[in-house]
């Protein structure tokens, strides 16, 4: 089991989040083979300490065409750079940059937006080790996406696709809410020639209304379970019985 640190926001990831993070997970009883905090042969397990890796793939993109230069403002951008989920999904972007060809000419990415080129049409499929079959219409369930932001901070999507190939992970578990994001990193990894794990999406714990458990619900973290003196098989349990 490999635990990567997904902190590229600067604005969301702070070193105490990361300390906190690890102290919890090895109090609830998760531990890993390598990674943040542990070490191993793929380090550093930090992504804000891989930008190298980034640029490399983002200099592939633009000379295979495959990204393009994006202008358009958008106030939501600050979202990119975090995985999406169920409420903040990137929204289909109308394509009026698209037609850009003056990608080579950019020697970083800086000072523009990224846009992946998705092919109009074509079906996604990909079989959930959960879920089962999966399929996504590009174009349709998703548009031309972010991966580098006009603040030179790499996209969520690209920086888990090159990490994924780099650190040789087989398998990626995570939650039910990201299922569109893979049809969007399969994309990409076929664009970057390297291969996609396996993919296998949790069901989402949610409270009694059936809203998923998010931030807002800090009543309900870990941390503030603990201080009430919960056990970590208590949330544990909890968790199983929150899952609808």
């Amino acid at each position: 089991m490999v635990f990567r640190n997904e902190d590229l926001d600067p604005q969301r990831s702070r070193s105490g989040f990361a300390d906190a993070m690890i102290e919890d997970l090895l109090w609830l009883g998760i531990d890993w083979d390598e990674g943040f905090g542990r070490g191993g042969p793929f380090a550093p397990y930090s992504q804000s300490e891989r930008r190298e890796h980034y640029l490399a793939a983002w200099r592939k993109l633009r000379d295979l065409g495959a990204i393009y230069p994006c202008s358009c403002s958008r106030k939501d951008l600050a979202t990119v750079a975090a995985a999406p989920n169920e409420v903040d999904d990137e929204p289909i972007y109308p394509g009026t940059c698209r037609g850009r060809m003056d990608g080579p000419s950019f020697e970083r990415p800086a000072g523009v937006n990224w846009r992946f080129r998705v092919p109009d049409g074509e079906s996604i499929h990909f079989d959930d080790l959960h879920l089962g079959p999966q399929a996504f219409v590009a174009g349709r369930d998703f548009g031309d996406f972010v991966v580098f932001r006009r603040d030179d901070v790499p996209g969520y999507q690209l920086a888990v696709v090159v990490d994924d190939a780099a650190m040789e992970i087989t398998e990626a578990v995570r939650g039910s809410d990201l299922l569109k994001s893979t049809a969007r990193q399969i994309l990409l990894a076929r664009a970057l020639q390297v291969s996609s794990p396996s993919f296998y999406h949790c069901d989402l714990v949610r409270d009694d209304s059936g809203i998923r458990l998010a931030k807002r619900h800090d009543s309900l973290s870990i941390r503030a379970l603990r201080r009430q003196g919960w056990t970590p098989q208590q949330v544990l349990d909890f968790a199983r019985r929150g899952v609808r």
